[in-house]
């Protein structure tokens, strides 16, 4: 089965874990309701010394850590009918609200899977 992927990273300050994981659990009960396979926020926490570390690609002062987040769907088509209805519910309505990281700083992409585990996702 084809799957699709959205990827995010994000940096933040670490004194927002908290604010920023309230978000996050709410959008994992939006997508996932609305049809998403799978839905994944990870908080960096180890960042090796081999390759572009984190950390550098993203310019990370001593107080912030990176977010690392996936949203795994059927096809680029589902992945479209699904963030359509999560767009469109009113829970994500976040005018006047204070996001816990830079949205200048924040990364996305959609990704067509090329090669995966045998899961049952």
């Amino acid at each position: 089965m084809a799957q699709y992927v959205d990827g995010f990273v994000i940096p933040m300050k670490k004194k927002n874990r908290n604010a920023y994981k309230k978000m996050a659990e709410l959008g994992r009960k939006v997508w996932m309701e609305h049809g998403a396979l799978a839905y994944y926020e990870c908080l960096g926490e180890d960042f090796s010394k081999w390759g572009l570390t984190f950390p550098k690609m993203c310019k990370l002062k001593k107080d912030e850590t990176v977010i690392f987040a996936f949203i795994i769907y059927k096809s680029k088509a589902h992945r479209d009918r699904v963030n359509k209805r999560v767009h469109a519910d009113p829970r994500m309505k976040m005018e006047g609200i204070a996001m816990p990281f830079d949205m200048e700083r924040f990364a996305t992409g959609g990704f067509e899977v090329i090669v995966r585990s045998k899961t049952s996702i």
